[in-house]
């Protein structure tokens, strides 16, 4: 196992040396205008200029919106969630609505949301929270919904109560589902987060995105958009972590 696992991460690293070297013969080689296409070096000299500078105070404001968004989206995810999940009339009925509502993308309601709530870093918020807050809700259904037919013959025997049958099997049921739907959660966040600010003209790596790509400042936006990615890298690994040991009850 350990072997299959280093074979793969050394696989990951050969690709990605792979396409930094396609990205340096291209821009070195004129293959596309460095005005479009900044060399790799140019690209991290602006990103340590840029975390030296504003660009540090910009990924703040995108982070601190991201996890406000993802923590909020969470906790109304597992408790609509596990309210629907408990209750079969709930699930009929609330099933086309939620099915209705859940496809539609949190940037399409942006327009909507700017004329209930303005140009505000609360808009942004409130629309993150709406566009993460799915995959955390769909997942709590599935699993409170999926508990074995004899664990709910025991809590009726216990005589347990809706809330004590939730609480004590339920969501521990529907862990390892909520636990993978907030993983998928948080990169919902930071893409809705970057939009946001993108529209609404908030701080963040968003509007420094944006700025960058009118003024053709393509080293300062590569720049950006490298450090999107390790934010949402970094972020995905601690909560990978965080559920292998959440998670190391089950068998493997």
């Amino acid at each position: 196992m350990k072997q299959k696992s280093a074979a793969s991460v050394l696989e990951s690293l050969l690709l990605l040396a792979a396409l930094m070297g396609l990205w340096w013969l291209a821009s070195h080689q004129g293959w596309i205008s460095r005005v479009f296409l900044p060399t790799p070096e140019a690209t991290l000299t602006s990103l340590l200029e840029g975390l030296r500078g504003e660009l540090l105070g910009f990924m703040g404001d995108t982070v601190l919106r991201m996890l406000l968004g993802w923590l909020l989206a969470s906790l109304i995810g597992v408790a609509l969630g596990a309210l629907i999940g408990a209750s079969e009339t709930a699930r009929s009925w609330m099933g086309p609505t939620l099915e209705f509502i859940r496809p539609l993308p949190a940037s399409a309601i942006m327009p909507l949301a700017i004329s209930l709530l303005g140009l505000s870093s609360g808009m942004v918020l409130a629309v993150v929270a709406f566009g993460a807050m799915w995959p955390v809700l769909l997942a709590t259904v599935h699993g409170v919904a999926s508990v074995h037919l004899r664990l709910r013959e025991v809590s009726h025997a216990l005589q347990l109560s809706r809330t004590a049958f939730v609480l004590k099997i339920g969501l521990p049921n529907a862990l390892p589902d909520i636990l993978a739907g907030m993983r998928l959660s948080i990169t919902v966040s930071l893409i809705v987060a970057v939009v946001g600010e993108m529209i609404a003209s908030q701080s963040g790596l968003g509007q420094a995105i944006l700025l960058a790509a009118r003024s053709f400042r393509a080293s300062e936006l590569f720049a950006g958009i490298v450090l999107l990615g390790l934010i949402g890298f970094f972020s995905n690994a601690l909560l990978a972590l965080a559920e292998r040991r959440l998670l190391k009850w089950q068998a493997p």
